[in-house]
């Protein structure tokens, strides 16, 4: 199953960067002067590092994790709320994401969904597991009030699909956990009238819950990423334009490189490619589902569930939200959108797995 993860992993990485190199490479030019800027980028400061962090943290044992989840979590709440100082937090389209530390600069909430899982794992596999999980004095309530906090946290930023996605990675381990379904109902039907609220709110929120209803309204305006998505799509056909030709990115599609980057593969490697990198993540899918089970200790096993839920969770909304099946969130796509924090965030916890499967 190691070596399996690996290639599948290797695969989608090297997939990635071929795709972001062609999907870039008119932005990058207008931005930066260099036609290959994401692509050297993304490999230098999100492969690499991530790349040697996995191997790392695949000699650690792993146990050593639960022992410090709480410092863990709590370290990155700090970064967190670190991002509303004015001296260390910026961002960009009117929401503050990233921060900037001695020069470094990396995007707090994916360390804190990574953070959340390992944190979750040592709750769920602690002493007292069925309190945890079917009471809701002893467990329903302080998962509420972290999640809670989180949430307030990324509402703030505002981040809302990264709060769908972190809503995600909980309520799928706390139904690994075994949870009862009528408590997880509860908890899904708290959530569901939160976001609602934070949607209400927000009118653009509002108009990308107009433009999923109707996707012919408004085709310049509020629908107008999700309508040029679907000709990149649908131009594509069964075998694509061809690598690097599509049309699409040339000023057409909105954030090619991040979260509409599924369309340009479509576009370009047709029905074809696209179900590809959709088999893959069904294969990545089986294979930690496989590891996970054949995992004694309880904390490795539910860290391996949340790390599979974290990124089929992430993949899932992206790959629908840019194919028209659910509203836009802005949640890149695994592995393929731009990100170096999101990478080196996900090749961690995939170094961790890689030591759970060797135990």
């Amino acid at each position: 199953m190691k070596k399996r993860l690996f290639w599948i992993l290797g695969i989608l990485i090297i997939i990635g960067l071929a795709v972001l190199s062609s999907a870039g490479i008119v932005e990058a030019q207008k931005r930066f002067g260099s036609a290959y800027y994401y692509f050297f980028h993304q490999l230098l400061y999100g492969i690499a590092p991530g790349v040697l962090l996995a191997y790392i943290l695949s000699k650690i044992d792993f146990k050593i994790w639960r022992k410090l989840s709480l410092l863990i979590l709590l370290g990155a709440l700090a970064l967190m709320t670190l991002v509303f100082v004015s001296h260390f937090g910026f961002g960009a389209k009117g929401a503050i994401r990233w921060l900037s530390i001695g020069g470094i600069v990396f995007q707090p909430s994916e360390i804190l969904k990574l953070s959340l899982v390992i944190y979750l794992a040592a709750w769920f596999s602690g002493h007292g597991r069925n309190e945890r999980t079917n009471h809701w004095l002893y467990g329903a309530a302080p998962f509420f009030i972290v999640l809670g906090f989180v949430g307030l946290l990324l509402a703030l930023q505002p981040d809302i699909g990264t709060l769908i996605v972190v809503g995600c990675i909980a309520l799928g381990m706390y139904f690994v956990a075994g949870a009862n379904l009528k408590l997880i109902g509860s908890i899904v039907g708290i959530g569901l009238i939160i976001l609602a609220l934070l949607i209400w709110l927000e009118p653009y929120r509002f108009n990308r819950i107009r433009s999923f209803v109707n996707q012919n309204n408004d085709t310049r305006g509020i629908s107008y990423q999700v309508n040029q998505a679907k000709i990149a799509i649908g131009s594509g056909g069964i075998f694509g334009v061809g690598f690097g030709k599509s049309t699409q990115k040339l000023g057409f599609l909105p954030e090619p490189v991040g979260d509409s980057i599924f369309a340009v593969v479509a576009e370009e490697l047709g029905l074809v490619g696209a179900l590809a990198i959709v088999g893959l993540f069904v294969l990545l899918c089986l294979t930690l589902t496989q590891i996970a089970i054949s995992t004694a200790d309880p904390f490795g096993r539910f860290f391996v569930s949340g790390i599979n839920i974290w990124i089929m969770a992430q993949a899932f909304i992206n790959i629908s939200a840019i194919s028209g099946l659910a509203p836009l969130t802005g949640i890149p796509l695994p592995f393929i959108s731009y990100g170096g924090t999101a990478m080196i965030a996900l090749l961690a916890g995939l170094g961790i797995v890689f030591n759970i499967a060797r135990e």
